[in-house]
């Protein structure tokens, strides 16, 4: 009598790696450890490919920026302790910018995990607080189903980071063959509640005048079409977040442009004038309330795929939770009026057009910022994506750079982090590889994560970085100016950035001259590789702005 062998069992690392591939994972960003060797071994024979970084805080920030880009979770790996510890600062920023990121670490085995031990950090608990989801693999039988639920966490509602701990003794044992992923079910888009569009559609009726703000949310639910039909069918005014910038293109005829300035800037004299703000996909940590409904008495019309937070200044009138591109159209059509959106909009529209045009003309040398923002402006083509890292350069880029489609300036808009342009463009090229990607960068944010410069190199991505040039904290400095009167502790030495980049194996450039800037930027683009240019920049035009935006009393 013959017996039949039992079928092989397959390892629980490629068990998870077979989940991954489930959910359409292309590229996990990571840095090995010897806890989690057999899961990066596992990925050379998957259709995913593993990019090795230098920090792990740049694994975090690739992987938010995939996943700001496709809507798809972008995967950071980690070891345990220390590497885990590294990804925390990108995983904050996904949760607070509303991006889905998986994050995967490995942790001490379950035979030593109860007692006192080397590496043992609670990492579950240090990561809940910054996640929507986090928890520890107790089991490699339970891998399809929580790489399921992270998946589906992470992307759903109001998307965010999630977490997932893999003991080395889980990563390392064997399963049953029998044992699959999960299939991938796809959440049904919400319709917008009738009674609800009835009720803002009565708040409208008997508005004087109305203004959109669109944020992050819109979007992420590229709603972009509805929203220009929207205004476009009822005349309405649109302004948008830094975080939304170029949902709605800013050379339409309604667009006011970008709110999120520190001072009272000219967009903001639309918000003053208006009685009703249709806020979508709006989230409240992109911009204060307070800022633009400083009174509470503006009626608020809540349109996102989620209920709003709560606010003293965003008193909602009527909420409208559903697919916000389905909810645009029914509201527009059950609306039987149109509004003027000429005056004080069109004076807004002038006022930052001649901000841009004068800065194109602009000489001296250092640089001005708003010459920056034009050359930049000037290279870079209306889908080409820049990454505007957190500073002045962020106030500058985000305030005056004209975007026309979405995705096209992206910025850290909740958590603020500095640091993420460098990383975040690699990411950015390879989630739109026929995009042109540059990251702006501060010569202070800049060397938070320059080393991901060879990560670029290595993986023979193309990117071109653009260091505004200082030697100084110029966002602190320039707080600290119009706060205290006086700036300190705020600069810093810099090394020779031709030569820095040039030892990654990058091209290096230095801007000589105000003319050279555009040219230097266009032949860094063409290059079709990793490119360093380096720019001095002018920060005292920094309080010249201020002192402008706070003496005007209106547009006219």
């Amino acid at each position: 009598m013959s017996t039949q062998e039992a079928p092989a069992q397959q390892e629980a690392a490629r068990l998870l790696v077979r989940a991954l591939e489930a959910e359409g994972v292309e590229y996990v960003f990571g840095i090995p450890g010897e806890e989690n060797i057999h899961f990066v071994h596992a990925l050379t024979d998957s259709s995913i490919r593993y990019v090795l970084v230098r920090h792990e805080q740049g694994a975090a920030f690739m992987a938010e920026i995939y996943g700001r880009l496709t809507g798809k979770a972008g995967v950071a790996s980690a070891t345990l302790g220390p590497g885990a510890i590294n990804l925390q600062l990108g995983v904050a920023d996904a949760t607070t910018n509303s991006t889905p990121v998986v994050a995967i670490s490995a942790q001490v085995g379950l035979d030593r995990i109860y007692k006192e031990s080397h590496q043992i950090v609670d990492l579950v608990s240090l990561f809940r607080p910054i996640t929507k989801w986090s928890e520890l693999a107790p089991r490699a039988e339970a891998l399809p189903e929580m790489v399921r639920k992270a998946f589906k966490t992470a992307q759903t509602e109001r998307p965010g980071a999630v977490y997932l701990a893999i003991p080395e003794d889980v990563e390392a044992a064997k399963v049953s063959p029998e044992l699959k992923p999960l299939p991938v079910n796809v959440v049904r888009t919400q319709e917008p509640s009738p009674s609800q569009i009835a009720r803002a559609a009565d708040v409208l009726a008997l508005a004087a005048r109305p203004i959109v703000l669109a944020g992050h949310g819109a979007t992420r639910a590229r709603a972009g079409d509805a929203l220009r039909y929207f205004s476009e069918h009822l005349g309405l005014p649109v302004a948008t977040t830094f975080n939304g910038k170029g949902v709605f293109p800013d050379d339409h005829p309604n667009a006011l442009g970008a709110v999120g300035f520190m001072r009272h800037d000219f967009v903001n004299f639309g918000f003053d004038e208006a009685d009703v703000l249709i806020a979508v996909g709006y989230e409240l940590q992109e911009f204060d309330p307070v800022k633009i409904n400083p009174n509470a008495d503006k009626k608020i019309i809540h349109i996102h795929q989620f209920p709003a937070e709560v606010d003293d200044h965003y008193p909602v009138e009527v909420g409208i939770q559903g697919d916000i591109s389905r909810t645009l159209h029914t509201l527009a059509d059950s609306v039987h009026r149109r509004f003027d959106v000429n005056g004080t909009g069109r004076k807004i529209r002038e006022m930052i057009r001649e901000e841009l045009a004068e800065g194109a003309t602009e000489g001296g040398h250092p640089l001005s910022p708003r010459r920056i923002v034009s050359d930049v402006r000037a290279a870079m083509g209306r889908g080409d994506i820049v990454l505007a890292d957190t500073g002045a350069v962020k106030m500058w880029m985000a305030r005056m750079y004209p975007t026309y489609e979405p995705n096209t300036l992206l910025v850290s808009n909740g958590l603020s982090s500095m640091g993420f342009a460098v990383p975040g463009a690699i990411a950015a090229k390879l989630a739109r590889p026929d995009r042109r990607v540059l990251a702006a960068t501060g010569d202070g944010a800049f060397l938070m994560n320059s080393q991901e410069l060879e990560t670029a190199v290595r993986e023979n991505i193309p990117i071109t970085v653009l260091i505004w040039d200082d030697s100084a904290y110029g966002l602190i400095g320039w707080k600290m100016e119009l706060d205290l009167g006086t700036s300190s502790n705020i600069t810093f030495g810099n090394p020779d950035f031709v030569k820095y980049a040039e030892s990654f194996g990058a091209r290096g450039y230095r801007v000589e001259a105000a003319d050279d800037l555009l040219p230097t930027l266009r032949k860094a683009l063409a290059d079709d590789t990793v490119s360093v240019v380096t720019v001095p920049v002018d920060y005292s035009h920094n309080l010249e702005l201020t002192d402008k935006l706070g003496e005007l009393t209106g547009p006219f």
